[in-house]
């Protein structure tokens, strides 16, 4: 899929993002060709759909689809949800119908934990969640840049006070640290630290939103909120940051060496 593709398909999800979510997005993707893109295209669509989540806010099952198609397991039509790990020890399923009841790890996504679980392929889905992580971090720093140079104080807007610029410039580079190691990620030791620094990336961008934000970013009728509880509901899906990279470490220490990740 070269690049004009792409665009056009970014434009058309982005459309489709916008005006449904949960179960109403997953049928309309489905419709876009979704499990084609995952059999024929996954290298450069997964990365465009799960970033394009993060930044619109919508949310659908993709996850399972995934998992499945790149580990190998049976097709997503044909069974339920996938068990997968969280935070802490813990176990989820993410529901393919939208839940009418309130027992949800969040209100706003149809996780719901379970008592137990067994080993599924997680490499492509953390590389999936870390997208998804870094278009979550692009829309809260989409958000507090308007708010930097809308917000005027001292007779000038905030954005050319020093100790914005370099709260905003640390969570940038942040950002653009976690998408080029997911482009880069192989393995499941590259799939884990990628998911890693993607999660680490957005509870650094969240903090430095937050701050330029200041009192408003704290509101419910402001849009911050709702990216940051993502972001962090995200970080703990399939191990968080702080589990993945002490999980790497672990496995290093085993193994006695450290493997070549990326060819410089």
């Amino acid at each position: 899929m070269d690049a004009a593709d792409l665009d056009l398909l970014a434009t058309t999800l982005r459309a489709a993002m916008t005006g449904a979510t949960g179960e109403d997005l997953y049928a309309a993707l489905v419709d876009l060709g979704w499990h084609e893109m995952l059999s024929e295209a996954a290298d450069s669509t997964v990365p465009l759909v799960f970033r394009l989540l993060g930044e619109t806010g919508a949310h659908a099952p993709l996850l399972d689809d995934v998992i499945r198609a790149q580990g190998g397991l049976q097709h997503a039509a044909a069974t339920g949800p996938l068990t997968l790990p969280y935070a802490g020890g813990r176990w989820v399923r993410w529901e393919r119908a939208d839940p009418t009841d309130s027992a949800l790890l969040d209100p706003d996504l149809p996780l719901r934990e379970v008592s137990t679980g067994g080993a599924v392929p997680l490499a492509a889905g953390r590389v999936a969640v870390g997208w998804w992580l870094t278009g979550a971090s692009r829309a809260m720093l989409a958000l507090a840049r308007t708010h930097a140079l809308d917000r005027v104080q001292f007779g000038r807007p905030i954005a050319s006070f020093q100790a914005v610029r370099h709260r905003l410039a640390e969570a940038f580079v942040a950002v653009e640290g976690a998408e080029a190691t997911l482009t880069a990620a192989t393995g499941d030791l590259g799939s884990a630290l990628a998911k890693a620094a993607a999660g680490r990336a957005a509870l650094v961008t969240a903090r430095h939103c937050q701050q330029t934000l200041g009192g408003i970013g704290f509101t419910a009728e402001h849009a911050l909120h709702r990216h940051i509880r993502r972001a962090l509901v995200l970080d703990g899906l399939l191990g968080s940051s702080r589990e993945l990279v002490r999980e790497a470490g672990a496995t290093i220490r085993v193994a006695g060496t450290a493997p070549r990740l990326v060819g410089l």
